[in-house]
């Protein structure tokens, strides 16, 4: 027999049911197109003024017309109110530092080959620029009494060549001279070749005035400047020991201070090891820095350090109990605590730490740059009264601007740059999940994004997107790069293999003398646990990955016969070749290897991916750009004509005047999707229609 209750509760459902079916279904959203790419907007460079009360920023878009980023200068109040331009276009760009007492804001603006240093008085609203100079200047910093300005600038110098040229006749069209070097690194990845010279750190008077260069010789001075409390010293980081010793030991930096009335530098610090980014106390008496030990290897777990600052030999790290690198190293305004950003577990953070070493997580969830690949990055800024200010974004949306205070509840959101496009376009869902290595049964992180619209009855292909670094971490933050693949039907699975950071310090030095090494096994043991889950084609398996990624989907396919086809965007093939080529070569083969390459060349040679060469069966396309000095051209050029020789197809894609960085430009970022896209359509994988109207 059927209980009265029973009964109503059924009649009420079916009643229900025959409602909703009535109703309209919710139009579907469009996925993201690859022109929605310049649509998208992000937060950068916060700064909070020192009441604690505005927070100025820079809201970055992109130029469809000039393939660039476009930076402009903006502020909000602390409690969202207020958000407003301040300043667009030629005058605008980054780097914002409020004067102490917040009534100046100072900023660099580069445009057009013209780099100037703006201010604005904020009573009056009125802003100009207050110099100008050939280079950019950059690390602004306040002296604490307001009267002055620092900041570090390179500084060109005339080659000293040891050959004269004859003199051509007048209207002669010779060819163009000789370039003559003795510097170990005469050009840099986005930099090409090096003009002779140094950084060096200079000071000008708040007011306008002329800069004055500060330190001289052939040492840079390239990081962040921290005052004195009377405004009379300047301490900053660097390596200045003699060529050969930085060769030698190119990370072995020092805290020094500087006079601003005699340009005299004095030593402080003398430890093996980086120290860096120092930071005065509020109070004057004590200084704080980055820092790590010396122990030759590719990854450094950086710690806070803290010391008087009369004797920093008397130090202490603070940060011992967080088994994690930190980063951005800033005083709390009242003194009490240290703050850092890190990343942990795949998700970058905010953290502090009191002085005698109590570390407790502040914010969670913050974002860089959205177009490209899915790594961790992000900025904050600190205020009065544990205020403060993060770009934080999530793996559906990029970072927008969020203002909160420790000890309460979450961060809130400021701007809504990117509501318009979201409200008519889908990313797809981006999931985590953790598995176990076929290796060792080590935890492995990962993450799955689906196609918009995902059917769990469909059977899907799975492209597999592999990390660079190798000492570096993906994590639950947007990728253009990513949703695209998505958009256009993969189930796309990237992961944090060993040698990720995030993880600790023994989870990164996995790899140390040893990469690639069982990061295959990771990788693997991720692209079965997804398939596990039984909406994978096993048939259409695809894998890409850049830099460390592009080594470690050369290797795959040396290793397996199981994708259809591989994209190996800008790898190292050759690691004997590239350690000599690239544009770090004392720190690859210092840090990296345990011997210099003709001292153990088997060693380079087994951890190259052209050692396994002839294994390779799998049609496999190559990406570099031709001015890339990190994992230069050659690189590519040997793994494409290996295979040529081989009869294994493949294809050689360059990117011109492109550094390692090939989709730092949104043009550029579609045209590699474009590519790694069109390589696995011809092999089976989704075509155009795969992408939803």
């Amino acid at each position: 027999m059927i209980h009265p209750i029973a009964l109503v509760r059924a009649t009420f459902c079916l009643a229900l049911c025959l409602i909703l079916s009535t109703l309209p279904l919710p139009a579907q959203k469009a996925a993201l197109e690859p022109l929605d790419a310049f649509k998208l907007t992000y937060a950068s460079d916060p700064a909070i003024s020192p009441d604690g009360q505005r927070v100025a920023f820079v809201r970055n878009s992109f130029d469809i017309m000039t393939d660039k980023r476009d930076p402009n200068l903006w502020i909000a109040r602390f409690d969202g109110s207020g958000l407003r331009a301040l300043a667009e276009g030629p005058e605008s760009d980054g780097n914002p530092v409020w004067a102490p007492g917040g009534q100046r804001l100072a900023w660099v603006s580069s445009h057009e080959g013209k780099h100037r240093l703006m201010m604005r008085w904020m009573d009056s609203s009125e802003q100009s620029a207050i110099a100008e100079f050939q280079h950019r200047p950059d690390n602004l910093s306040w002296s604490p009494d307001g009267e002055w300005l620092a900041f570090t600038q390179f500084v060109p110098e005339k080659a000293d060549r040891p050959f004269a040229l004859p003199d051509k006749p007048e209207g002669a069209k010779w060819a163009e001279a000789p370039t003559y070097t003795q510097e170990l690194v005469y050009r840099q990845d986005g930099q090409g070749e090096l003009e002779p010279g140094h950084t060096h750190i200079f000071i000008m008077p708040s007011g306008g005035g002329s800069a004055v260069q500060l330190t001289r010789g052939p040492y840079d001075h390239g990081g962040a400047l921290s005052w004195s409390n009377d405004s009379r010293h300047i301490y900053f980081s660097a390596n200045r020991r003699s060529e050969a010793e930085r060769m030698d030991n190119p990370q072995n930096s020092e805290i020094y201070r500087l006079s601003i009335a005699d340009s005299k530098v004095e030593q402080l610090t003398d430890h093996n090891g980086g120290d860096g980014q120092p930071v005065v106390s509020p109070d004057g008496k004590s200084l704080a820095w980055l820092g790590f030990d010396d122990k030759k290897k590719g990854y450094n777990q950086v710690e806070v350090f803290l010391a008087p600052i009369d004797d920093l030999n008397d130090k202490k790290v603070l940060t011992l109990s967080l088994d994690r690198s930190v980063s951005q190293l800033q005083w709390s305004p009242e003194g009490d605590y240290l703050w850092f950003q890190y990343d942990d577990e795949g998700e970058a953070k905010v953290g502090r730490v009191s002085l005698d070493g109590r570390v407790e997580e502040v914010a969670q969830n913050l974002g860089g740059n959205p177009i490209g690949r899915p790594y961790l990055g992000g900025e904050y800024a600190v205020g009065p009264g544990g205020r403060y200010a993060i770009t934080q974004g999530g793996a559906s949306r990029p970072p927008e601007l969020a203002m909160g205070q420790a000890g309460q509840r979450g961060a809130r959101q400021l701007t809504q740059f990117n509501k318009a496009l979201f409200l008519q376009k889908e990313p797809g869902k981006v999931e985590p999940f953790w598995t176990e290595s076929s290796h060792d049964g080590r935890r492995i992180q990962g993450w799955i994004i689906y196609p918009p619209n995902f059917d769990l009855a469909k059977k899907y292909p799975l492209m597999l997107e592999i990390h660079g670094g190798p000492y570096s971490a993906y994590g639950d933050v947007f990728s253009m790069e990513a949703q695209l693949y998505a958009s256009r039907g993969y189930v796309v699975v990237y992961t944090n293999p060993r040698g990720s950071t995030s993880y600790g310090e023994e989870f990164a030095d996995l790899i140390h003398h040893n990469y690639p090494g069982n990061d295959y096994d990771d990788l693997m043991s991720c692209v079965d646990a997804v398939i596990a889950k039984g909406f994978i084609d096993e048939e259409k398996l695809y894998v890409t990955g850049g830099s460390g990624g592009g080594v470690l989907s050369a290797w795959i396919v040396g290793k397996t016969d199981r994708f259809r086809a591989a994209v190996v965007a800008k790898p190292v093939i050759n690691w004997f070749s590239h350690a000599l080529t690239a544009d770090g070569p004392a720190y690859f083969t210092r840090n990296w290897f345990p011997a210099m390459p003709w001292e153990d060349p088997e060693h380079y040679y087994e951890k190259s991916p052209i050692s396994l060469v002839g294994n390779v069966k799998t049609p496999t396309m190559l990406l570099v750009g031709d001015e890339d000095y990190r994992t230069p051209l050659s690189e590519s050029e040997q793994f494409y004509r290996a295979l040529k020789l081989r009869g294994v197809e493949t294809a050689l894609v360059r990117f011109p005047d492109a550094p390692h960085g090939i989709a730092a430009r949104p043009s550029r970022m579609l045209a590699k999707v474009a590519a790694v896209m069109g390589w696995m359509e011809k092999y089976g994988g989704p075509g155009e229609s795969g992408l939803r109207p």
